[in-house]
Protein backbone atom coordinates (compact mmCIF):
# COMPACT_ATOMS: atom_id res chain seq x y z
CA UNK A 1 0.00 0.00 0.00
CA UNK A 2 3.01 1.84 0.70
CA UNK A 3 3.48 2.51 -3.29
CA UNK A 4 -0.12 2.71 -4.29
CA UNK A 5 0.34 6.29 -5.43
CA UNK A 6 3.52 5.40 -7.57
CA UNK A 7 2.07 1.58 -9.08
CA UNK A 8 -0.86 0.44 -10.03
CA UNK A 9 -2.16 -3.04 -9.01
CA UNK A 10 -5.77 -4.58 -9.37
CA UNK A 11 -5.81 -4.99 -5.11
CA UNK A 12 -3.13 -3.34 -2.51
CA UNK A 13 -2.62 -5.69 0.42
CA UNK A 14 -1.89 -4.32 3.82
CA UNK A 15 1.07 -6.56 5.75
CA UNK A 16 1.19 -8.24 8.61
CA UNK A 17 3.93 -6.35 10.41
CA UNK A 18 5.88 -9.39 12.60
CA UNK A 19 9.10 -8.95 14.91
CA UNK A 20 11.76 -11.90 14.11
CA UNK A 21 11.54 -14.22 17.30
CA UNK A 22 15.10 -15.33 16.57
CA UNK A 23 17.55 -14.71 13.86
CA UNK A 24 16.17 -16.18 10.51
CA UNK A 25 17.16 -16.05 6.65
CA UNK A 26 16.11 -13.72 4.11
CA UNK A 27 15.99 -16.36 1.23
CA UNK A 28 15.36 -15.09 -2.52
CA UNK A 29 12.96 -18.20 -2.86
CA UNK A 30 10.67 -20.75 -1.28
CA UNK A 31 13.66 -23.40 -1.68
CA UNK A 32 15.49 -24.15 1.33
CA UNK A 33 18.71 -23.68 -0.46
CA UNK A 34 18.23 -20.81 -2.20
CA UNK A 35 20.84 -17.82 -1.87
CA UNK A 36 20.57 -15.88 1.29
CA UNK A 37 20.15 -12.72 1.47
CA UNK A 38 20.34 -11.22 4.70
CA UNK A 39 19.89 -13.01 8.13
CA UNK A 40 16.98 -10.94 10.07
CA UNK A 41 18.18 -10.38 14.09
CA UNK A 42 15.86 -11.22 16.86
CA UNK A 43 14.00 -7.63 16.67
CA UNK A 44 14.12 -7.32 12.87
CA UNK A 45 10.52 -5.90 11.76
CA UNK A 46 9.26 -8.24 8.56
CA UNK A 47 6.20 -7.11 6.24
CA UNK A 48 4.60 -10.14 5.41
CA UNK A 49 2.17 -10.09 2.66
CA UNK A 50 1.94 -13.52 2.01
CA UNK A 51 2.11 -16.93 4.33
CA UNK A 52 2.01 -20.12 2.39
CA UNK A 53 3.45 -23.82 3.18
CA UNK A 54 5.18 -22.34 6.99
CA UNK A 55 6.76 -19.55 4.81
CA UNK A 56 6.36 -15.58 5.02
CA UNK A 57 7.07 -13.63 1.62
CA UNK A 58 7.29 -10.15 1.76
CA UNK A 59 9.43 -6.80 3.04
CA UNK A 60 12.45 -6.62 5.19
CA UNK A 61 12.17 -3.16 5.56
CA UNK A 62 15.39 -2.70 8.13
CA UNK A 63 17.34 -4.19 5.39
CA UNK A 64 15.65 -2.91 2.44
CA UNK A 65 15.13 -6.41 1.05
CA UNK A 66 12.04 -8.39 -0.12
CA UNK A 67 12.12 -12.56 0.56
CA UNK A 68 11.20 -15.88 2.04
CA UNK A 69 11.53 -16.75 5.62
CA UNK A 70 10.63 -18.96 8.03
CA UNK A 71 7.13 -18.33 9.90
CA UNK A 72 7.78 -19.52 12.97
CA UNK A 73 11.01 -17.53 13.40
CA UNK A 74 8.68 -14.50 13.18
CA UNK A 75 6.02 -16.46 15.79
CA UNK A 76 3.59 -16.62 13.09
CA UNK A 77 2.03 -20.74 13.67
CA UNK A 78 0.56 -22.00 10.28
Amino acid sequence: MRLADRVFAPHYAAPLIRIAARPTALRTTRDADAEVLATLAIGDRFEALELSGGLAWGSAPDHGLVGYVTAADLGIVA
